[in-house]
Order: structure tokens, then C-alpha cells, then sequence
């Protein structure tokens, strides 16, 4: 699988990002690691753990798996808290080993090990990669793919509008919102005010919260139970 050229970048709380020759980032340059963290684990993860606490799988559903950041840290968490996961990603242009093998964001061997078979996972087959987390990743467009149903959570980390714009669309909302669970979680870290009409316009009851350094604020949002 081929992907455009990325350049690997440091970011200001010290873990690194992506960046394209367009100059795109995968990340706020302000941190990669604080920004995954507060938008995704913190805002959705943890959310959703509190809304379906019962032991059934959590379905997780990702736009965008680039560096894989999100997928590793939603599996450290629930590795610790002993909730199953099943995580779905979609990804157009997947990293390839020589680009991936440079992010340091494990610190430990076991997180390392995790962090590689996260991405050595195989492609369009849902993979076990520990007793509590299973990752199907999808190699595809997110316009022209089938989403999983049944989701309590997902994360919407594609690129930003003006270099994405056919990702956030009132017909992408309607395809997601109608996959989730009545009090299933939306979380991204675009809180532009034509987003948060998009995902209003379509059902989603949305909040705005203070986002991590350098952005002032990012959007939940939630399908009514």
C-alpha cells in the first residue's frame, strides 16, 4: 500500500506527527500526544465507558487511522480498565513500515510491541491484538464505505475542512449518526461553527469544550438515547 510523502515532525509537548508536502499535519504541532489524549480519550473514550458500562464489546469506529496514535492509546486504556474493545479504522493512504517505525510515541517494550502490531495488523480483516482489543482497519475513502453499525463511540480525526471537505458533509454525519447507538459519543477537534450546524442539522446534540493547548475549543457530540 502506497502513501503520499510524509515527513516525520516533532510537535511541542515532544511526541511526534506527520506532516505531508503539502504541509498538512497529521496533529496540533502544539502536541500530538495532549491533543489525542484530551479529544479522544478523555472527551470520547472515557465517555463512552460511562454511558455503556456493561460488559458487552465497546464498538469504536475511527475516521482516519494515520500514525495510529488514537488505536494505541484506546487500547492501553481499555488493556487497564479490562473492556473489551472492537475497533474499526479507515484509512485512504496507510503508512507504510519505513515512516511508522520512526514515531516514538511507546515508552516502554510492551507499549513498543503493541504500537507494531497495531500497524503490522492486517488490512480489511478484523485482527486480535490483545485479550481486550480487536482492530479492523479498512483501507478505502470514508465517502464510499459501508460504516459498521451498532457503534458507541466515534473518533473523527480526518484532516481539517479546508483540506478535507468532502469528509465533513451532512451526508457523512447522516451515514455516522445513523450508525451509533441512541447515546453513542461523536468526538473530534474541529469546533468550526459550519461542523457544528452540519452535525446539529442531522440529529446530533452538540457541545463545545475547552480544547487541548493552542486550540480554544473542540466539539462532542451525541446521537439521543
Amino acid at each position: 500500500m502506497d502513501n503520499p510523502s510524509v515527513t516525520v515532525i516533532p510537535t511541542r509537548d515532544g511526541s511526534p506527527t506527520l506532516r505531508t508536502e503539502a504541509g498538512v499535519s497529521y496533529h496540533s504541532a502544539h502536541g500530538a500526544l495532549q491533543e489525542s489524549r484530551q479529544v479522544f480519550i478523555q472527551n470520547g473514550l472515557l465517555t463512552a465507558l460511562e454511558k455503556f458500562p456493561e460488559k458487552q464489546p465497546l464498538r469504536v469506529f475511527e475516521m482516519g487511522f494515520g500514525t495510529g496514535l488514537n488505536a494505541f492509546l484506546t487500547a492501553l486504556e481499555c488493556t487497564e480498565k479490562q473492556r473489551f474493545v472492537q475497533y474499526a479504522s479507515v484509512e485512504k493512504h496507510p503508512l507504510i513500515p519505513e515512516i511508522w517505525q520512526q514515531l516514538s510515541y511507546p515508552q516502554t517494550a510492551a507499549a513498543n510491541d503493541l504500537f507494531a502490531a497495531l500497524h503490522s495488523a492486517e488490512w480489511n480483516a478484523p485482527t486480535a491484538i490483545t485479550p481486550f482489543f480487536q482492530l479492523h482497519k479498512i483501507s478505502g475513502n470514508l465517502e464510499d464505505l459501508e460504516i459498521p453499525q451498532g457503534l458507541h463511540l466515534i473518533y473523527f480525526d480526518a484532516f481539517a475542512p479546508e483540506d478535507h471537505p468532502s469528509a465533513w458533509t451532512e451526508a457523512i454525519f447522516r451515514k455516522l449518526y445513523a450508525a451509533l447507538l441512541p447515546g453513542g459519543v461523536f468526538t473530534t477537534y474541529c469546533s468550526k461553527g459550519s461542523v457544528r450546524r452540519a452535525l446539529q442539522s442531522v440529529g446530533f446534540l452538540v457541545e463545545k469544550l475547552p480544547g487541548p493547548p493552542g486550540k480554544r475549543e473542540v466539539v462532542r457530540a451525541w446521537k439521543e438515547a
